[in-house]
């Protein structure tokens, strides 16, 4: 079956006739082409998640979380999001008949709302959710009390509000060690709350508990500079995530200044002998560009945190350049061109008549002889 229910029996109890599939999970491990080179590492992988239906591995997430409403006969599927949540918990909710409302954080971006919206949803944008700490913590704590009132469920994608449907993305870490064939050495994550890098954490360890692994990749948080509520703590030898107070990072998607899973990401990193890993906005989006340019892989910003904090662990010989390693792709660039506009000096596309053709392939023919 090529959906994460190949895990049934690691996935929460979801009647045959209610568990949703838009083909989520199953989604490429590809070996660097570039970055594998420049780094000296010939074991550098991608996990493309960005491939998955709505474009990123959040789908994993909404398949659980809305097939468990289906079970339970709820109507109404009430989430938060920056972007890619709402986006596949709105194409699950409009595959499944239910109506999707969706609070937004401040300055998501406008193409993540437009698909939320194409697949039927309704999306509210909150001032100062997903920036300011206070606000955001007031926000989960009135969906909270809504949704227990009304005996619903509460899809935010971090284990402190929907464990079940979490358990859908540890699904990524089981593919990474069948992928690898039970070789992989490190899994870089990105983090903003921290529920996709813990998620990967409980994964490993419960493969590695059922006997589907014999060994357990180190698995590290990486976090933009400006949203430094777990990876910095997790260097520094703390116990306990610290929120931020306000958020500055432009990385979206990354933005959540409150602690969520921290507490227990930093626990698991630990316990699997990962580390904590802070990355300029800067160098995530030059990164970015060069995986589009050299790798062939167009990622969101959030998807080239990952790769960034690597190879600052590489550079700074935190890393052994003969480890098989595993950088997560969280969401495609397409998700988000906005940023492309905004941090990308891309050139404006030339005009030419029919017949000048001819003489422009001998002018870039002659270019690319030059390079």
């Amino acid at each position: 079956m090529k959906s994460i229910w190949k895990y049934q029996d690691l996935l929460p109890f979801i009647q045959p006739s209610y568990r949703l599939t838009l083909g989520e999970g199953n989604t490429p491990l590809v070996r660097s082409r570039y970055f594998g080179r420049e780094l000296g590492m010939e074991r550098l992988f991608f996990k493309l998640e960005n491939l998955n239906p709505t474009g990123s591995y959040k789908d994993r997430f909404a398949a659980i979380a809305v097939g468990q409403l289906l079970q339970n006969n709820l109507p109404l599927c009430l989430g938060t999001s920056s972007g890619n949540t709402g986006a596949a918990l709105a194409a699950y909710s409009a595959a499944s008949g239910i109506t999707c409302v969706l609070l937004i954080v401040e300055g998501a971006p406008a193409d993540k709302i437009k698909q939320m919206q194409l697949y039927g949803a309704h999306p509210v944008m909150v001032k100062g959710f997903g920036k300011d700490a206070v606000v955001t913590d007031k926000v989960f704590g009135i969906l909270a009390e809504y949704c227990s009132a009304g005996g619903a469920l509460l899809p935010i994608s971090a284990y402190k509000y929907c464990s079940p449907a979490m358990q859908g993305v540890q699904t990524i870490a089981y593919e990474i060690v069948e992928q690898t064939e039970d070789t992989v050495d490190h899994i870089f994550s990105p983090s903003g709350g921290g529920g996709l890098a813990l998620a990967i954490a409980k994964g490993v360890i419960e493969f590695t508990a059922t006997g589907n692994t014999r060994r357990r990749p180190a698995v590290h948080c990486v976090q933009p500079e400006g949203n430094d509520s777990i990876a910095g703590r997790l260097r520094q030898g703390y116990e306990t995530a610290k929120a931020v107070q306000q958020s500055t990072t432009t990385i979206s998607g990354l933005q959540v200044p409150g602690v969520l899973d921290g507490d227990e990401l930093i626990r698991c990193c630990r316990m699997l002998k990962g580390n904590g890993h802070l990355v300029g906005d800067e160098e995530v989006f030059r990164v970015q560009r060069l995986m589009a340019q050299k790798e062939g892989i167009f990622c969101e910003p959030a998807g080239a945190v990952a790769l960034a904090g690597l190879i600052k662990a590489v550079r700074e010989k935190e890393i052994s350049k003969t480890d098989a390693v595993v950088c997560v792709v969280t969401g495609s660039g397409f998700k988000n061109m906005e940023a492309v506009n905004k941090h990308f000096d891309l050139a404006p596309i030339e005009e030419i008549a029919y017949d000048a053709i001819a003489g422009k392939m001998e002018t870039l023919a002659n270019l690319h002889s030059e390079q």
